[in-house]
Parts: structure tokens; C-alpha cells; sequence
């Protein structure tokens, strides 16, 4: 499916994430490869629309250690 959507791309997931939560105005995804920041708005409207892609969140391990994880959203 192809659909288009406002977005600020990234070369790393760590660098969508932190941007995320420095300006506080949308999520960090990862679509086809690609790291990008996109509004609230537009995450609900990829998700309704059916697009297949995933929220990139930082977790703390058990251990103490830092991981970034997937969140898969329209995945069968």
C-alpha cells in the first residue's frame, strides 16, 4: 500500500527517538527501512489506514541496560 505522509527522517533509530522526545510533537517509527518522526496525527492515520510499520521506543532491561524495541502495528 502506498500512501503518502508528512515526516522528518533519520539515519538511526536512536537519533528519531531522541528527536521525538526533545520536541515532544509525534512518534519515532520505522517504515520500509527508514527511521522517521511523525505527528500523533499521522501515526493514528498510517495506523487506520492499514500501513504496515512500527513504533521505536526505548526500554530499560532488567539489567539496567538500554534497548530500543518495535512496536509492530497492521503486521499479520
Amino acid at each position: 500500500m502506498s500512501i503518502e505522509f508528512e515526516a522528518i527522517e533519520f539515519e538511526s533509530a536512536a537519533q528519531a527517538i531522541q528527536h521525538a522526545n526533545a520536541s515532544g510533537c509525534g512518534y519515532a517509527i520505522l517504515h520500509e527501512g527508514r527511521h522517521l518522526v511523525v505527528s500523533e496525527q499521522e501515526a493514528e492515520r498510517l495506523a487506520a489506514a492499514g500501513v504496515e510499520f512500527a513504533y521505536l521506543v526505548e526500554c530499560q532491561m532488567a539489567s539496567g541496560m538500554w534497548r530500543i524495541v518495535t512496536v509492530p502495528v497492521n503486521r499479520d
